[in-house]
């Protein structure tokens, strides 16, 4: 099986950061983002898109990020604010406040994926499938999946019929089926097709 490479940098010399988004085709929860400025010449033999590691893995490459990246930050935006405002640009707003908290300034921002809102003034390069391609978007991708993980199996708790501890809020048949018997929490998306029939939905009584 052929090692992709992935590539340190897009531009040399300059303070880059990888950013990625986690949860956009998800019926419940939040989006999560995450920006990441490493080293320029850091490189590391297991970090790679999030979705072809297994989780153990990720958690572990997590702890390794945090230590060795120059700085990170992670954002969210809830389903309120995504059935306002749509989940794409949900998913630019989260990645806006993940690269607003960095405690440094990036010089140029590599985005996965093919459109993006500018940030303030600095310049930006999409990078479609880039969590397979550069470290910094990669690593971006692992801390948006974890922690927005972390954030579902945290209010699985309260809504344990769903099974948000597995699903983390994707559309599985257990997901869609648990809808259609209990109806939504607040915690669903409203704007997202969430029956077979779309109608206006019930919602849980929140005492």
């Amino acid at each position: 099986m052929k090692t992709t490479v992935l590539k340190s940098y897009y531009k040399k010399g300059v303070l880059e950061a990888g950013c990625d988004e986690a949860g956009r085709g998800c019926l419940a929860g939040p989006v999560f983002a995450a920006a990441v400025i490493l080293p320029e010449n850091f490189t590391h033999p297991l970090i790679n898109d999030s979705k072809k590691i297994s989780e153990n893995t990720r958690y572990k490459l997590r702890t390794e990020i945090e230590k060795e990246a120059i700085c990170w930050s992670v954002a969210m935006v809830d389903n309120k604010r995504i059935d306002e405002i749509n989940i794409l640009n949900a998913s630019f707003l989260a990645m806006h406040r993940a690269i607003g908290q960095l405690i440094k300034t990036p010089g140029h921002l590599l985005i996965d994926g093919n459109r993006f809102r500018n940030y303030s003034s600095i310049p930006h390069q999409c990078i479609v499938k880039g969590d397979g391609k550069y470290y910094s978007i990669a690593a971006a991708s692992i801390l948006a999946k974890t922690y927005r993980d972390d954030y579902m199996k945290k209010i699985h708790y309260e809504f344990s019929c769903y099974g948000w501890d597995k699903s983390k809020g994707y559309s599985t048949k257990p997901h869609r089926a648990a809808i259609e018997k209990y109806g939504i929490s607040p915690y669903h998306r409203k704007s997202f097709r969430l029956f077979k029939d779309q109608f206006e939905t019930q919602f849980w009584k929140v005492i």
